[in-house]
């Protein structure tokens, strides 16, 4: 794994405050860049874009580029690993993931009990691009879905509103689903490791739906399977960074930081200023957490809002960044001037 001493983001996860927050973006390769939208023109299918190494490669370096932001991650999808797994994924224009769904006993029966990271070799030829390309203080994300966010999506076939057919098949088939879910932490594990051989400093894991589960099922199958990862990957890599996102996990945080043993949470913008300062930054490093909204709004309110994540939460270890990913409607002009608001 790269050395890293002195990329600002990968040292507050080490344990270091840094007077000036490092600063990214979740989704920050994406829509609201003109340069992106003309190479996703270029690439065909959402899939062939993350697929084409130089080009996977291009998007991801564009934000840091642009904004010099202090930490680049790699242009993929959490839907690779079932895509790795031999079922079929693809991405509707305008309705988002599709996929096979696995949504009774007999269908989980069918599940390939690894995944063929050699279908994935594409997302390390580009991370090994991105980290020849990218300024030695530059810190490079790789990811992974969590395994519940990931299996709400396989179960389902795609999105819904608030995960019913993965809560539901939880309840009912306990069993099978607990067979997506190993299947993934195994899956995940080998994704995370080869993407730290191919030049990734850090790792995040994302959490997108954690927080429509109650706590007992949230301390099941969010808090427990990324737990093995966190393991399973330092296992190898001893030293591993990572950043855990259980999104909406609110009150449940701190147990969630106590039982995975990564290195930074992300924090959505609802969460309390003061309960995260006393139970969760006092722990780990905090990422976020300023409303992709007001991002887009701009002017005194993106300042204020600013103000306001660093008066929070920049006295103790802070990577700033959104509470989501960034919407495609941004303005450019407003992301610059949260960095320069953020930079001072």
């Amino acid at each position: 794994m790269p050395q890293s001493a002195k990329k600002p983001f990968i040292d507050v996860l080490s344990g270091q405050r840094q007077t000036v927050p490092p600063t990214w973006m979740m989704r920050q390769a994406g829509r609201y860049l003109p340069e992106y939208r003309e190479v996703r023109a270029k690439a065909g299918g959402f899939l062939d874009l993350c697929f084409n190494p130089e080009l996977a490669a291009e998007v991801t370096l564009q934000p840091v580029r642009r904004f010099g932001f202090d930490a680049a991650i790699i242009f993929s999808d959490i839907l690779v690993i079932p895509y790795a797994l031999g079922r079929s994924v693809r991405f509707e224009v305008g309705e988002g993931p599709r996929l096979e769904p696995l949504d009774d006993p007999a269908k989980v029966a069918t599940l390939a009990p690894r995944a063929d990271l050699g279908k994935l070799q594409p997302v390390f030829d580009a991370l090994k691009i991105v980290r020849d390309a990218l300024d030695p203080r530059t810190a490079l994300i790789g990811f992974c879905g969590a395994p519940w966010t990931v299996a709400t999506y396989m179960v389902a076939g795609h999105g819904t509103p608030d995960q019913a057919p993965a809560r539901m098949m939880a309840y009912r088939h306990p069993e099978a689903f607990s067979k997506i879910i190993d299947v993934l932490v195994d899956s995940s594990i080998e994704y995370l490791l080869a993407q730290l051989a191919a030049g990734a400093d850090a790792l995040q894991i994302f959490d997108t739906w954690a927080g429509v589960l109650p706590p007992t099922e949230f301390a099941r199958w969010s808090s427990e399977p990324t737990r093995r990862i966190v393991a399973g990957v330092r296992a190898k890599v001893p030293d591993a960074k990572i950043v855990g996102f259980p999104r909406g996990a609110g009150a449940l945080l701190p147990a969630y930081v106590e039982a995975t043993g990564v290195n930074g949470v992300s924090i959505d913008w609802t969460a309390e200023p003061a309960f995260i300062r006393e139970r969760v930054q006092s722990k780990v490093a905090v990422q976020g957490n300023l409303d992709p909204l007001v991002l887009i709004t701009g002017g005194a309110a993106l300042d204020r809002a600013v103000d306001d994540v660093l008066a929070n939460f920049a006295q103790g270890r802070l990577i700033f960044n959104l509470g989501h990913g960034i919407q495609p409607e941004t303005p450019i002009a407003h992301v610059e001037q949260m960095i320069k608001r953020v930079r001072g």
